[in-house]
């Protein structure tokens, strides 16, 4: 596995400066019960896909776990997880230095968790917010085909 990044602490006497507006507004994202995550799970329970959320046992908390198949579901937000990174960290203007180290430390510890969890013997599945606005009924086909193997 590749070296750790490190990711620096975001403060005022390091260099990293915020407006009192952008900090109101990060202070209103959440990290659990996001809209794309709700309508996902609406959507399984419609289907009568049982499961778990945020089940701490596991490594990196996962968002839906369905116990029964062995399947774990992320939604990940496209800014925090690096969704078409190479573009987009180009466009990072403000605090360059934190940001970067800090999504590209994100999309490691990701694939950190994918393999663990593989490794217990999990399927991991990975949605971008966008895919459950856009593509709900795909996303609920891929995780149906799954879940109708271990039928």
């Amino acid at each position: 596995m590749s070296k750790k990044i490190k990711v620096p602490r975001f403060k005022a006497e390091l260099g990293y400066q915020t407006t009192p507006e952008r900090s109101a507004l990060m202070s209103k994202i959440k990290s659990k019960e996001t809209k794309p995550e709700i309508s996902l799970r609406k959507e399984l329970w419609k289907e009568g896909i049982r499961y778990r959320i945020n089940v701490k046992e596991l490594p990196s908390c996962p968002d839906i776990v369905i116990r029964k198949h062995k399947l774990v579901i992320f939604v990940d937000g496209e800014f925090w997880h690096g969704y078409e990174w190479e573009i987009k960290k180009k466009k990072i203007k403000a605090n360059r230095d934190f940001w970067i180290p800090k999504i590209e430390r994100n999309m490691q510890r990701d694939k950190q968790n994918n393999l663990e969890l593989e490794r217990m013997g999990y399927t991991v599945l990975r949605f971008w917010e966008h895919q459950i606005k856009k593509e709900l009924t795909n996303c609920i086909m891929q995780i149906k085909n799954i879940v109708n193997q271990g039928v």
